[in-house]
C-alpha cells in the first residue's frame, strides 16, 4: 500500500485497504439481508472479525481472538440505533476491533476522534475555517466538519478512541447526536441529521490514570460490550504471532526461527505476573504495577525481532525479548524491582527449560 501523493509505501495501511480482498471476497458471496448503508451482511460481518473459509476456497483470516457471541453482540447492536461501547482494560484490542468493524460495515476507518485530555468540543461536533468565517460570515463553506458529522452526513460508522480520557463536558456533546440522530448548528440555525447507516464506535478503559467517568445520561446511548482478556495462554499466544506476523510483514523484517518459543515465553510470563499465580496453579507470585497487556506483549515480541535481524545471528533469541519483557514489567524501579527479582528467583530458576531465558534476563536485573 502506497500513498496517494507521493506513492511512498505506508507504514501501516487501513483495515479496509490492508483486508480489501477478504472484504471483496466476503460482499461477493454475502446473499444475506444488509441494514441500509451497510456494505456487508451482520453474519459476514462477523465472519470477517472472527475468520472463515469460503466456498470459494478464499481464507477470510480471524481479525480478534474470543467468543463468537462478543462478536455477533456488538455487531448487531450496531444494526439497531443504539451506539457501541468497548470497554476493557488496556491491550484487549478495542481500538483494533472497532477499526475492523467499520471498516467492515462502511469500508471506511478513518472518521475517528481520538479522545485525549484536550480534545475540544469542536473534534466531536465542528469547527470553522477562521478565513471564510471572517471574510463572509457563517455558511457551510466556512464549517469545518468532525469526523461524527461526515459519518453523520455519509451514513457511516464514526469511532470515538478512549472516550473516559475526554473531559465530560465534551462526551456529552455525544449525547443528542446519540439520541435525536441530529447535529444542530445554531450559526447557520440549521442542523445535519444522520442519514441510515450512521452509528457510533467509541471505546473506553477505566484502569489509566486520567480518566473521566461517562455520565449516566451518555451510558444509556450505548450498549457496552466488555472484551475480556484471552482466556487461556494458547489464545494469547495465537493472537500475538499473528499480530507480530502482520507488523514483521509490513516493517519488513524477516521470519526468524526461535519466534514460537519466545512468544510462547513472554506471553506465560506476562500471563503469570498479571494474575499473580503460574500457569500451572502451584505458585502464588506478586503482581507489578504495570497491565501487561496482550499488545505490550505483542510490542516486546516485535522489538525483540528487529533486534535479531539487525544486531543478532538472524534467530529470535532470550537475550532480544528479555530487555523488553523488563521494561514491562519495571515502570516502578522500587516496587517492581523487587517483584521482578522474587519471580525470576522463585519461579523461572527452577525451569528446566528457562535457563537461557533466566541467565538473560538475570544478566540485565544485575
Amino acid at each position: 500500500m502506497s500513498d496517494e501523493k507521493t506513492g511512498a509505501p505506508v507504514l501501516r495501511a487501513h483495515a479496509e485497504e490492508a483486508f480489501a480482498g477478504e472484504l471483496a471476497a466476503l460482499a461477493a458471496r454475502d446473499d444475506r439481508p444488509r441494514p441500509p448503508g451497510w456494505r456487508l451482511s451482520p453474519w459476514a460481518v462477523a465472519d470477517y472479525l472472527l475468520g472463515a473459509r469460503l466456498p470459494d476456497g478464499t481464507v477470510v483470516t480471524p481479525k480478534y481472538v474470543g467468543p463468537r457471541r462478543i462478536v455477533e453482540v456488538a455487531v448487531s447492536t450496531l444494526a439497531t440505533d443504539r451506539a457501541l461501547l468497548l470497554l476493557g482494560v488496556p491491550g484487549t484490542a478495542k481500538t483494533w476491533v472497532s477499526e475492523h468493524l467499520a471498516a467492515a460495515i462502511s469500508g471506511d476507518s478513518t472518521l475517528l476522534v481520538q479522545g485525549t485530555a484536550g480534545t475540544a468540543e469542536e473534534a466531536v461536533r465542528y469547527g470553522w475555517n477562521y478565513a471564510q468565517l471572517l471574510a463572509n460570515g457563517p455558511s457551510r463553506a466556512a464549517l469545518v466538519p468532525s469526523p461524527v458529522l461526515r459519518a453523520m452526513a455519509d451514513g457511516k460508522i464514526a469511532r470515538v478512541e478512549e472516550l473516559t480520557r475526554m473531559p465530560s463536558d465534551v462526551q456529552d456533546s455525544l449525547i443528542t447526536v446519540l439520541s435525536e440522530k441530529t447535529l444542530p448548528i445554531p450559526e447557520l440555525s440549521g442542523e445535519t441529521q444522520a442519514v441510515r447507516g450512521f452509528n457510533l464506535i467509541a471505546t473506553a478503559n477505566d484502569r489509566d490514570r486520567g480518566v473521566h467517568e461517562i455520565s449516566s445520561a451518555l451510558r444509556r446511548r450505548f450498549n457496552t460490550v466488555v472484551l475480556p482478556l484471552p482466556a487461556t495462554l494458547d489464545d494469547e499466544v495465537e493472537i500475538v504471532s499473528r499480530r507480530v506476523g502482520q507488523l514483521g510483514r509490513a516493517l519488513e523484517l524477516p521470519e526468524l526461527p526461535g519466534g514460537a518459543q519466545e512468544i510462547r515465553r513472554v506471553v506465560t510470563v506476562f500471563r503469570e505476573l498479571r494474575d499473580g499465580l503460574t500457569i500451572d496453579g502451584r505458585t502464588k507470585v506478586r503482581t507489578p504495577t504495570g497491565t501487561l497487556s496482550t499488545a505490550e506483549a505483542i510490542s516486546v515480541v516485535t522489538s525483540g525481532l528487529a533486534l535479531a535481524a539487525h544486531f543478532g545471528d538472524g534467530v529470535l533469541r532470550p537475550a532480544d525479548v528479555a530487555t523488553g519483557v523488563l521494561g514491562a514489567v519495571v515502570r516502578d524501579r522500587t516496587t517492581d524491582q523487587a517483584v521482578w527479582r522474587e519471580y525470576l528467583e522463585g519461579v523461572l530458576r527452577d525451569r528446566d527449560d528457562w535457563q537461557d531465558f533466566y541467565r538473560a534476563a538475570r544478566e540485565l536485573s544485575d
